[in-house]
């Protein structure tokens, strides 16, 4: 997919001006196209981690979001990061506004494909850590396995689940997610 102006760098605003019909992120200032439409099997799942996302959520102040929702994860700095994870759960209503999340949100999950693994668990892990978003989860249909990385001083530290056990959240107190039914397909 072309861009409307050929560039070294980008921002928010060349992105924001970009034409809907074609989905991009923006990391560091580098344009990236994004995959066309997820499997059957990602939306599937992607369904199942929103339904008990938001069932634990409900009557509480964070919210849940997924894609296509804009994170624009360094938007008071260079204004450079602009990212559509699978989901997201911001606790702090300041960073909303009728484009999406202005800074880093509380957690993040992709769910990978082939297509995408090396970008979202390398590229994206690092600006996700360094933007200081305090959990992000990577899951990987093929293995069943969910990587959780949890923010501590500036770093994030790894752990793993994998089906059928239960993924606790480390940012919502009492909130685990039942990966048997994440991966029940």
């Amino acid at each position: 997919m072309p861009l409307p102006e050929k560039k070294q760098r980008y921002t928010y605003d060349d992105y924001y001006a970009w034409d809907d019909d074609e989905r991009w992120e923006l990391i560091d200032g580098v344009a990236y196209a994004m995959s066309p439409a997820p499997s059957r099997t990602h939306q599937g799942m992607l369904v199942e981690l929103a339904w008990q996302f938001q069932s634990f959520l409900k009557g509480k102040p964070c919210k849940l979001f997924f894609a296509p929702f804009d994170v624009r994860l360094n938007a008071d700095a260079n204004n450079d990061t602009v990212v559509q994870p699978d989901l997201v759960v911001v606790c702090d209503d300041s960073k909303l506004d009728d484009r999406g999340c202005n800074g880093p949100p509380d957690f993040v999950i992709e769910i990978i494909s082939p297509s995408t693994a090396k970008y979202d668990r390398i590229k994206k892990l690092r600006e996700y850590e360094k933007a200081g978003v305090r959990e992000y989860w990577i899951v990987d249909p093929e293995t069943k396995t969910v990587q959780v990385f949890i923010l501590e001083n500036g770093r994030f530290i790894a752990s793993g689940y994998e089906e059928p056990e239960k993924a606790p959240v480390s940012v919502l107190s009492g909130c685990e997610i039942d990966l048997a039914k994440i991966f029940a397909e």
